[in-house]
């Protein structure tokens, strides 16, 4: 089942649209940045000095890999 309901096609994303329950993924933020840590999420892009952000492609495919 995918969810990509609230994800745009192409470009990045911030934390808030990826976490519910805004989100698709029902994890918290310590648990997805612990995630992130040892790999099982995947890594943000910088984008500014207090902007980060994943890319919507790695993002989808989390979602895929989760089965969601």
């Amino acid at each position: 089942m995918s969810d990509f309901k609230g994800l745009p096609q192409s470009g990045f994303v911030r934390l808030s649209a990826i976490l519910a329950p805004h989100g698709p993924l029902p994890v918290g933020k310590s648990t997805w940045w612990q995630g992130v840590k040892n790999g099982r999420f995947p890594k943000p892009v910088k984008l500014g000095p207090k902007t980060t952000a994943w890319r919507v492609e790695d993002i989808r495919a989390l979602i895929e890999r989760l089965g969601r």
